[in-house]
């Protein structure tokens, strides 16, 4: 099975329940991450502020310093290598987090292990968009080996606390005998691969395959931020939001040190919405276990159940006050479209916000504009802000209701199969104005929209430039229900234009507004819409054309 997707999700941040997890680094504006690099006198300043929350195994925090603080000290090795560092233990203390890691890859048998890691590393070599070497390939696997073997986590889980000594015997001789070595094939990877858990296993008594599944995992470090070897548990839920219906209770969370888990959105008609739960709102005990201090991925965990099932939860709202309550955890259906209303009475402006590009997302498309075209709309806002994507031909089959004829979007890569090129069918085309939303959360999917908008001259693109992945994923089945999610291609506008690590900047830019919180937007009034700063750009912009 394979489906392409264009979706941008935090893998560090964001965790839906139950999961929608897609990467990478994609924030809501209401994500209190931000870090002012300016307050570091130098780079060696900024660098003991990053070792300081490493030690203190806050990754996702880190990881947010490092980025941060490289964007003022561009060229420092020091603050590479500590983002480098921190991603790859945000990496172990994650996989070792996920209950199907445990249950359904560690207990496979070494020679299973080696058969998946060559499998991967064979897919990754024929398919990903970029060449491969083995030596490139199995060094990260080597690094992530040899950064595990100092990550608590993964210590504890394989019983190596009192091996202080010989965890350090290891490490040299990864260093000394496979750091960088020259690869030249698939077997000599197994090859190389096969002796480092030999050396493990003689000196540390842990098995093959947790070695083997640091070269898988590790071994993706090698390829870009959106492309990973899936668990079982990370593929269905991947699969469960392309196609629109997860089971869980319907929040999409972010852990935030000492204070529990930020509810980022409620989605619509969820058991949390029914129950209560609002955006902004914090979950601070699961079932009497309190959350402050746990991993976003931690708590996912507690949080996980089938279908039917009863989660007690214990939150506070903004201001302080605290409740207690349960939640039934049931099939929760994913809407793309989240808000449709007419906004101006005396213009016919409708209005539609849309939220991702999921398997129903053409038709709830249909369903909403039919909605507003029946109230007599004469002009369509089209809000995408903060809209990470999603998959590939919705991306096109949304676009198509709104541009009668050419080129859509294409794509290349270096399979043929992945060179396409996505065109105009011209049926029921709306030709009324319109006014496109974006911002710099507007990624992949949401960019092919804007993107097509520009070179056909269609409409107004008004907001702020876009997040710029410009990258097609490949979501590939692989044995015991995990998959592979690789970079395959890459998508280009309508004018052959790829803003890849650019964005599209809007044709009428607006400050961000500083207060905006778009998971309210199910609850905010016409007026309150209205007066938002970019959708009262978008108003004027239509009414003019109108008049």
């Amino acid at each position: 099975m394979r489906v392409n997707v264009l979706s941008c999700r935090l893998w560090s941040t964001l965790t839906l329940v139950s999961l929608f997890l897609l990467t990478p680094a994609v924030l809501r504006a209401e994500d209190p991450v931000e870090v002012d690099a300016s307050i570091y006198a130098d780079a060696a300043d900024a660098l003991r502020a990053g070792e300081l929350l490493e030690n203190n195994r806050q990754w996702v925090e880190a990881i947010n310093h490092y980025e941060a603080t490289l964007e003022r000290f561009t060229d420092d090795e020091g603050l590479k290598y500590g983002l480098r560092r921190t991603r790859i233990h945000f990496g172990v203390d994650r996989r070792y987090s996920d209950r199907s890691f445990e249950e359904k890859l560690l207990t496979k048998g070494r020679a299973e292990a080696l058969d998946l890691f060559e499998d991967i590393l064979s897919r990754v070599q024929y398919e990903y968009v970029e060449p491969i070497k083995e030596t490139r390939f199995v060094a990260h696997g080597t690094e992530s080996l040899y950064m595990a073997l100092k990550n608590d986590r993964f210590t504890a889980r394989n019983k190596l606390d009192d091996k202080t000594e010989a965890i350090d015997r290891v490490r040299q001789a990864l260093i000394k005998d496979f750091w960088n070595r020259r690869i030249d094939s698939r077997m000599q990877a197994r090859s190389t691969v096969t002796a480092v858990c030999d050396l493990c296993q003689r000196e540390l008594g842990i098995s093959g395959t947790v070695v083997v599944m640091e070269y898988i995992f590790g071994g993706c470090n090698a390829l870009d931020e959106y492309s990973n070897f899936l668990t079982p548990d990370r593929y269905n839920d991947l699969f469960g939001s392309i196609q629109g219906e997860l089971v869980g209770i319907g929040i999409e969370m972010k852990g935030v040190k000492g204070r529990g888990m930020h509810l980022v959105n409620v989605l619509f008609n969820s058991p949390a919405e029914r129950g209560g739960l609002q955006p902004d709102d914090y979950i601070v005990a699961i079932d009497g276990t309190d959350c402050k201090e746990l991993s976003t991925d931690d708590a996912a965990r507690l949080l996980r159940g089938t279908s039917g099932s009863t989660v007690s939860l214990t939150y506070e709202s903004p201001n302080g006050t605290q409740k207690t309550g349960d939640f039934v955890r049931q099939r929760v259906q994913i809407h793309s479209v989240t808000r449709k209303l007419m906004l101006d009475e005396a213009s016919k402006i409708g209005y539609i916000r849309m939220e991702g590009f999921q398997n129903n997302t053409a038709e709830e498309l249909d369903e909403a504009l039919r909605g507003l075209e029946r109230q007599g709309m004469k002009a369509l806002i089209w809000d995408l802000r903060g809209n990470p994507g999603g998959l590939l031909e919705t991306a096109a089959a949304v676009i198509d209701r709104f541009i009668d004829r050419g080129v859509l979007v294409s794509t290349k890569g270096r399979s043929p199969e992945q060179n396409q090129v996505f065109q105009a069918h011209g049926n029921n085309v709306r030709h009324y104005p319109l006014a496109l939303i974006v911002d710099e959360n507007s990624a992949s999917a949401s960019e092919i929209v804007a993107g097509a908008i520009r070179d056909h001259h269609r409409g107004k693109i008004v907001g702020r430039k876009t997040y710029g992945k410009w990258s097609v994923q490949s979501i590939i089945h692989l044995p015991g229900d995990t998959g592979l999610k690789l970079t395959t291609a890459k998508f280009y506008s309508p004018d052959d234009k790829n803003y890849s690590g650019k964005g599209l900047a809007p044709d009428v830019e607006v400050p961000e507004p500083k207060d905006l919180q778009y998971s309210f937007y199910r609850g905010r009034t016409t007026e309150e819409i209205s007066a938002d700063p970019d959708v009262a750009e978008a108003i004027e912009i239509l009414q003019n054309q109108l008049q």
